[in-house]
């Protein structure tokens, strides 16, 4: 694998740090996926996954997110993404795509996000669908209530201490109960994955685990309204494929149930390609868990299935049963 990483210049003159993963230089590409990594860590842990994609042929680029990781001017401001941050976040994420696109042409581009970096890629579903083949949503969500509640308490914060301030009131209100299902927990990230190496890597690493500030929670609030708003999920194109994957007791996605009603939703809007997999005994960073050689093997298959060609023949094939 040939590992890289260069900066993209996002709007406003933001500085972007990417990754690019690529297979070895004898090897064709196949195609390119593009990975919007979550909330409080780097598109650095993203390497292991990438790896086994490269092996495959797979180009693989992913930035860390304003306000996170590399794309930070100094560690102080990890968790601090700036105004309006979810616009451009998806912003950056596009001239992502269309810089992968121009590097590798013809070739199918397939996006991928985990948790926020899912909310992320549900939001670019339908309002920048154009430039991807397919998309892959990892530790994600669907519709949920209270959201509104969350985001007036937000604007209250920022509008009493800034939208700078560090939020302990609101990152305890959304992960304090995480670990509630899995005491006794050693430490406040168990819920994250079975993997003790694992849980304590994302705890040492000084790239994640940041407090967010008050405004990045107000912005994420309305982001994960918008997302479901039914004028915008009917612009989700429905020819292109989408496939959920989860931990069974994921919190974020409340335990299977917040994932099966957005696989719901999805089938409801006339999606014709949709997959969800629910891991027995999985938490949220399924890339992390102790499974993960089997969910990166089933998110390789996903994708071989999904290539272009392997979808026009599965058509043919459909087709010709149809005809006999």
């Amino acid at each position: 694998m040939q590992e890289s990483t260069f900066t993209l210049m996002g709007n406003e003159g933001a500085r972007i740090h990417v990754y690019r993963w690529l297979p070895d230089a004898d090897e064709h590409i196949r195609a390119v996926v593009q990975i919007a990594h979550g909330m409080g860590e780097t598109a650095a842990r993203y390497t292991e996954f990438a790896g086994y994609l490269t092996k495959h042929g797979y180009a693989v680029y992913a930035n860390d997110h304003r306000g996170h990781g590399k794309t930070v001017e100094n560690p102080e401001l990890l968790g601090d993404p700036g105004v309006d941050a979810f616009r451009w976040m998806a912003s950056d994420m596009l001239n992502l795509g269309e810089l992968a696109a121009k590097a590798h042409p013809e070739v199918p581009l397939f996006l991928m996000g985990h948790s926020m970096g899912s909310f992320l890629v549900q939001y670019l579903m339908y309002a920048g669908h154009d430039r991807y083949h397919a998309f892959l949503l990892s530790g994600t969500n669907g519709k949920r209530g209270l959201l509104r509640f969350g985001e007036k308490l937000a604007l209250l914060q920022c509008g009493i201490q800034g939208d700078a301030h560090r939020s302990m009131l609101l990152n305890a209100i959304i992960f304090g109960g995480f670990n509630r299902a899995f005491r006794p927990a050693s430490t406040p990230f168990d819920w994250l994955s079975r993997d003790h190496n694992e849980v304590q890597r994302f705890i040492d690493d000084p790239m994640c685990g940041a407090i967010c500030t008050a405004g990045f929670f107000r912005d994420f609030f309305k982001l994960l309204q918008a997302i479901h708003l039914p004028q915008h999920m009917e612009r989700i194109p429905k020819h292109k494929a989408v496939f959920l994957f989860s931990g069974e007791l994921d919190p974020v996605g409340l335990r299977g149930k917040g994932v099966l009603n957005l696989y719901s939703q999805y089938m409801k809007l006339g999606l014709q390609d949709v997959e969800y997999r629910l891991y027995p005994g999985g938490r949220h960073e399924m890339l992390h868990e102790t499974n993960r050689t089997e969910v990166t093997l089933d998110v390789l298959d996903w994708l071989e299935r999904h290539m272009p060609d392997n979808q026009q023949e599965q058509a043919t094939q459909k087709f010709q049963q149809q005809v006999h």
